[in-house]
């Protein structure tokens, strides 16, 4: 039966005998997921893959590469034997499964490279507070009727980044979202608030949250070219602005881009706006997702700060941080959260936030890691990413692969591995002929050799038949860092 628990144990351990380790272990007999099921499954997305292949090949577009199907291999819930409790089957099988799963999140961390998570972190200490249902409901400064909740550890973690801002206690209001994107949606959302007829702009290397929001509150949207490097091309910001003045501007600053990591020139983009007739007339939401902890710890580095005229600062907790949860801090002027608040009766406080329910356990953690590493810590491991990220990209370019890194980045774009097995392996995250290593402070110098020498020999033999070459990057990183045929 598609989607047993016989079929999810199989992938994990496929996964896992596929990466260098012993065989895992047999699988009862029950629970092997059906040949004939597993060979239909397997000869059905070949086809798809090779169809969308060959419409991409016949538009001259390269495809995007989708994951797997997951309900192939997904853990069935399944109803309990009416003899489970005497049999004690039913939890031997989910005891079976849970250590097989543990086992591969072990193999995959060895193996992540691409996506921008901290995975170097001990919560040990705080298991003791798994058993208690956290939540967080409404506005973190205005105690609810619920009382299992961490309003004091949320409000403590959020004066740490309001100080790290400069902005004031009785000035800020924030909270704890549950992702970056939330807090994107929640700063687009108050810039729509402060000003309801303002058109954002952001720029075409923005997260795709920012257009999600664009969507979801129907705002017209301006998408502005960018630089080789990813950032906002402020010239082309200045043609689409001033073609727009008679309508307030609400702006979306990256503080380091998804792909190439590049920072927006914030001073720059709030000199236009003062320039061309917008002062008072704009609202400027800065993305921090990664960077926005890392650039305050960055020698030389331009400051994100409320002392500019910016209305909202996001950042992502399980980023560099090291959340083992999905969370993010959201932290905007608490004159403009009035405009969308309301009071709610049920809940005793005030409804301010994009969710109602909020993870409470999420604070406790960022408190306890703020507590342990402070801003010294932060400050040692942001050298040591943008050290290590200066040594993978020395070690790409000497072994003849074109790469890029932006200055006040850890993300170091390169040639698109042609095997799309070996970009899984690694979690490499791509777009067209690029993809990228994004060096957290969980990736070491031995780790960094590892994935480069396995790159090589890979590549070595993608590529000995002398008839496939390389693919040329230069229209995404430029002709200087692009180490194709042609531009060797």
């Amino acid at each position: 039966m598609v989607g047993s628990v016989g079929n999810g144990l199989a992938d994990l351990a496929a996964s896992m005998n596929g990466v260098g380790k012993a065989s895992a272990e047999p699988l009862p007999m029950e629970l092997e997921p059906p040949a004939d099921v597993m060979a239909a499954a397997a000869a059905a997305a070949e086809a798809e893959a090779e169809g969308k292949a060959a419409a991409a090949a016949a538009n001259g577009k390269r495809e995007i590469v989708m994951g797997r199907n997951v309900h192939t291999s997904c853990f069935a819930v399944k109803e309990p034997d009416a003899d489970d409790e005497e049999t004690g089957e039913r939890e031997a099988t989910m005891a079976s499964v849970l250590a097989l799963y543990r086992r591969s999140l072990v193999e995959r961390t060895k193996h992540h490279l691409g996506y921008p998570y901290n995975l170097d972190f001990d919560y040990g200490a705080l298991g003791q507070l798994q058993h208690f249902s956290i939540n967080n409901l409404g506005d973190p400064f205005i105690e609810s009727n619920y009382g299992v909740h961490s309003r004091q550890f949320e409000v403590g973690v959020l004066d740490w980044f309001a100080r790290l801002w400069e902005l004031e206690k009785e000035e800020y209001w924030g909270y704890i979202t549950n992702c970056g994107t939330e807090g994107n949606l929640h700063g687009i959302l108050v810039g729509r608030e402060v000003f309801p007829d303002g058109i954002l702009y952001a720029s075409r290397e923005s997260h795709y949250s920012v257009f999600k929001a664009a969507r979801m509150y129907r705002m017209d949207c301006v998408k502005v070219d960018t630089l080789m490097s990813g950032e906002i091309d402020c010239a082309d910001f200045q043609r689409k602005l001033v073609q727009n003045r008679d309508k307030p501007a609400i702006i979306n600053v990256n503080i380091g881009t998804t792909v190439k990591g590049a920072v927006d020139d914030l001073d720059l983009v709030i000199k236009i706006l003062e320039e061309n007739g917008f002062k008072d007339r704009f609202y400027i939401h800065c993305d921090g997702a990664l960077f926005g902890l890392m650039i305050p710890f960055v020698k030389k580095a331009p400051k994100v700060t409320f002392k500019k005229p910016i209305g909202s600062v996001s950042v992502s907790g399980h980023k560099f941080v090291g959340c083992p949860m999905p969370c993010g801090v959201q932290i905007t002027r608490l004159e403009h959260i009035n405009v969308l608040s309301s009071n709610v009766e049920y809940l005793a406080s005030r409804d301010a936030t994009i969710m109602g329910s909020r993870n409470g356990h999420a604070p406790i953690f960022l408190w306890y890691t703020l507590n342990r590493k402070g801003y010294r810590g932060f400050q040692k491991e942001v050298q040591k990413c943008l050290r290590n990220a200066h040594y993978l990209k020395d070690r790409l370019k000497g072994a003849g692969i074109g790469t890029m890194l932006n200055e006040l980045s850890s993300t170091v774009v390169f040639e698109r591995p042609k095997d799309e097995e070996f970009v899984r392996r690694w979690q490499l995250a791509c777009e067209g002929n690029i993809a990228h290593v994004v060096v957290m402070p969980s990736v070491n110098i031995d780790k960094l050799d590892y994935f480069v020498n396995e790159l090589v020999e890979k590549r070595a033999t993608w590529y000995q038949d002398g008839i496939s070459q390389p693919p040329c990057i230069a229209r995404d990183v430029g002709v200087e860092n692009c180490l194709c045929g042609l531009h060797k």
